[in-house]
């Protein structure tokens, strides 16, 4: 195939473009698409209409209380009441966090939802989870909920060498007979295609889901069957031209148009196993299927799930606003998740120590000039967390005028010049070219020095580490 230059003449300008309308900096960057996306499916061409897709009424549902719990000990029934709470301040009150997953069978678990649920919270919805046999449903029952998941292996490693039905119709058979039940007892089935991306599609999984749709056009339109498409083991694929079973496109397609599954009852669940976790899922979303299923930070069985509070900071990147989203308590449940024990890696997106923290003296010079340079959005308005820097001997000048600055708290023009920073500045460089120092300079250090050297400004602005968000 020959290549055709074309000429690129410069558009010369005195007034920078900062692409606005993509990086608002008020916001995560906006999540914009030219055209449709075109995916060969049975080798035919099938145009997506991805500004129209987004339209649709997308969400989050959340299984903290369920895989995460897989992946750690038990929360207590407190920490599980406190954790519901905060979810429910996050997704705020249009429900972006729709729904939440609870195990039934011990007794700390039914404690908990009873006292979630007494929160009188709308938002997310208490869920359960379930095998796919009558033992278990009755949990469901004597929990008095709506809706439960279930779960029905689709994988002939699952059918056979797993579960050991003698064959596929037995096990279609038998989860069909739990969802008979939940249907009659007036409980919505959510039924979970574990290891979905290692299936056969065209031989059990449409069949299946067809004779489920079949099932649902006989009840009322708040107990027709979910579909929850899990990605057990991480061998999902986003990209275009991808084969089945691993195409996340052709599967949410082949659901949606030739089973008649809407995107409404369509849901993804996937895991990390090989780094995709969170592309997968809003992959998934774009394509058609409306419930990305989440846990917080990602913990959950292995390598984890989709990380919740990546999957809001997607879902406000893709749509373009917050809708009722309250994006510091990200922050908070992060502060108190890691009250309790969980471990949040000091580089980890978002939450993360020092996640919006450089060490460059370069970066920190953009900083000092235009926090935006080097920033990924408002962090201290979204997050209430302000840029920040760590002091070594690349920091330089510019990176400890940032430090001092937020030590003072000082914002906009009360910010002092890095010209009054200069003994503390040299202090700095001194540890390093004299003392020989290695390791980073610690905020207590510093602060030490800023007091010695700079006692005014400390006295006029009180300055704390409290500041150092």
């Amino acid at each position: 195939m020959s290549t055709q230059i074309k000429n690129h003449p410069l558009v010369n300008t005195t007034e920078p473009n900062l692409l606005e309308g993509t990086f608002k900096y008020s916001l995560p960057p906006l999540i914009k698409f030219d055209g449709p996306i075109v995916e060969y499916i049975d080798g035919k061409p099938v145009e997506f209409d991805t500004r129209s897709l987004l339209k649709r009424d997308i969400f989050i549902t959340d299984t903290t209380f369920r895989d995460g719990q897989q992946a750690r000990p038990p929360y207590s029934v407190e920490q599980m009441v406190k954790i519901y709470d905060m979810l429910s301040k996050l997704g705020g009150p249009n429900g972006v966090i729709r729904q939440t997953e609870f195990f039934l069978y011990t007794k700390n678990d039914r404690e908990a939802l009873d006292k979630c649920r007494d929160l009188g919270h709308k938002y997310p919805e208490c869920t359960g989870w379930i095998r796919a046999n009558k033992g278990d449903f009755r949990l469901v029952k004597e929990a008095g909920l709506k809706e439960t998941g279930m779960l029905t292996s689709c994988s002939d490693f699952h059918i056979f060498q797993k579960l050991k039905f003698k064959d596929r119709k037995e096990c279609i058979d038998a989860y069909c007979e739990v969802v008979e039940a939940a249907f009659e007892a007036g409980i919505r089935p959510r039924c979970h295609l574990e290891d979905i991306t290692r299936s056969d599609i065209d031989g059990f999984v449409l069949p299946f889901v067809e004779r489920l749709m079949k099932m649902s056009e006989q009840v009322p339109d708040g107990l027709k069957a979910k579909i929850r498409l899990c990605d057990t083991m991480g061998f999902g694929i986003s990209y275009p031209g991808a084969e089945l079973p691993r195409s996340i496109p052709k599967l949410i397609y082949k659901l949606n148009k030739e089973c008649g599954v809407p995107g409404d009852r369509l849901e993804w669940h996937g895991h990390n196993d090989f780094h995709k976790v969170l592309i997968n899922g809003a992959t998934a979303w774009l394509y058609g299927c409306n419930a990305l299923n989440a846990t917080l930070f990602g913990i959950g069985e292995r390598t984890g799930n989709p990380p919740l509070e990546g999957a809001i900071i997607e879902y406000i990147s893709l749509k373009g606003d917050l809708n009722g989203i309250d994006t510091t308590m990200i922050t908070a449940i992060a502060e108190y998740m890691q009250s309790i024990g969980v471990s949040i890696p000091e580089n980890y997106p978002f939450v993360g120590k020092h996640f919006n923290t450089t060490r460059a003296g370069i970066h920190a010079g953009g900083l000092r000039q235009a926090e935006q340079i080097y920033n990924i959005f408002d962090t201290y308005k979204l997050l209430g967390r302000s840029p920040r820097v760590a002091i070594t001997d690349k920091s330089g000048v510019d990176g400890i005028s940032i430090w001092v600055n937020e030590y003072l708290g000082l914002k906009g023009e009360n910010r002092i010049s890095k010209i009054k920073v200069h003994r503390v500045a040299q202090w700095v460089m001194d540890q390093y070219e004299i003392e020989g120092r290695l390791s980073t300079m610690t905020d207590e250090e510093l602060e030490a020095k800023v007091k010695e050297y700079m006692p005014d400004f400390c006295l006029k602005y009180n300055g704390s580490l409290k500041n150092l968000k």
